[in-house]
C-alpha cells in the first residue's frame, strides 16, 4: 500500500449542521452533496457521512456520540503564521458557536517550538490550528514536510 491517504471522512449526527458549519462559518464549498458530503483538500477529499450509517458501512457497532468526549485522533490545519491561528481561532470563538463548535484550547506557545490551538466542531471532532516554523506552508497550501529518514 502506498503511503497516503485520499480520504478522510467523519461521521456526523446531524449533517445539515455539520454542513452549516464547514460551509458558512469557514467557507468551504462541497464538490459532491449526495450520500456524503465532500470537500477538495487540495488533491485530498475530506467528507462528512452520517455517523451511524459510517459505522454500518465499514460494519461497526453504532456507538453513542457524547458532547466533549475525545474521538481518538485530531485534524491538523497548519497555518503560515502564529496571527493566522490567533485570528482563526478568534473566528471560531466568534461565529462557531451559533454552529455548535467550540474553542477547546486556547493557542499557546508549544513545547515543540511552534503555537497551537485546539477546537471542536459541531460534533466534537478536535482540530488543531497550528503554526509550525519547520513544516512551512506554500502559497498553494501544501506543507513542507523534511525529507524522510533513511533506513
Amino acid at each position: 500500500m502506498e503511503q497516503r491517504y485520499s480520504i478522510v471522512t467523519l461521521g456526523t449526527v446531524d449533517l445539515a449542521r455539520a454542513r452549516k458549519f464547514y460551509e458558512e462559518c469557514l467557507g468551504w464549498r462541497p464538490f459532491m452533496t449526495e450520500g456524503m458530503t465532500a470537500y477538495d483538500m487540495g488533491g485530498i477529499a475530506f467528507g462528512l457521512f452520517a455517523h451511524d450509517a459510517l459505522a454500518d458501512d465499514a460494519d461497526l457497532p453504532h456507538s453513542p456520540v457524547t458532547e466533549g468526549s475525545y474521538h481518538g485522533f485530531a485534524i491538523a490545519y497548519n497555518a503560515r503564521s502564529e496571527q493566522e491561528v490567533d485570528e482563526i481561532l478568534a473566528h471560531i470563538a466568534d461565529k462557531g458557536t451559533t454552529y455548535g463548535a467550540k474553542v477547546l484550547k486556547e493557542a499557546h506557545k508549544a513545547f515543540w517550538g511552534g503555537y497551537s490551538a485546539y477546537f471542536a466542531d459541531p460534533d466534537g471532532h478536535a482540530w488543531e490550528v497550528a503554526y509550525n516554523p519547520y513544516w512551512p506552508v506554500s502559497d498553494d497550501g501544501k506543507l513542507g514536510l523534511p525529507e524522510p529518514e533513511a533506513g
